[in-house]
């Protein structure tokens, strides 16, 4: 196994009406409705070619206001700890979010998505998009989330993965 560290940079940031992690929604399928724009990086701006074709995107970010890891968290959805590779807790080795979003427009420098569930100021890492030939497993199972799914649309976000 390589030890070598990965770097990556933002390619831009977005702006949502999220400002604390409390209160947020866990997921962006209880953000419906709810507006961000990413604001990439100039040198970027040549890899919006095509993208307005698309009606959602893959947004991959880094957690921003992470700094631990747990290797068993106790989930928004669930009072028992679970193995964190089983989860889509924040408190990762590395703290990537994913999250698919609506795209609204693409507007010089500016992308606009709906069904945002990130927190606002959070550093972009990468866009893709969402492809449901490619990206949807309609045989997929849901581990213990299968049991947990009714509480999903009252469930907000605290702090107990954040600094």
């Amino acid at each position: 196994m390589n030890n070598e560290s990965i770097v990556y940079a933002p390619i831009g940031i977005i702006h949502t009406p999220h400002l604390q992690v409390q209160g947020m929604p866990i997921q962006n399928v209880n953000a419906i409705g709810i507006e961000g724009t990413i604001e990439l990086k100039a040198e970027y701006k040549d890899g919006l070619q095509d993208l307005s074709g698309f009606s959602h995107l893959i947004l991959l970010y880094h957690f921003h206001h992470v700094n631990k890891v747990n290797l068993s968290p106790t989930p928004f959805l669930d009072g028992s700890p679970h193995g964190l590779f089983a989860t889509r807790a924040p408190s990762r080795v590395n703290p990537i979010g994913l999250s698919v979003v609506r795209l609204i427009s693409v507007d010089d420098l500016m992308v606009t998505v709906s069904d945002v569930d990130i927190l606002d100021n959070t550093p972009i890492l990468d866009i893709k998009p969402y492809i449901p030939a490619f990206d949807s497993v309609t045989s997929a199972t849901i581990g213990w989330y299968a049991d947990r799914m009714e509480k999903l649309p009252d469930t907000k976000a605290d702090d107990r993965f954040i600094r």
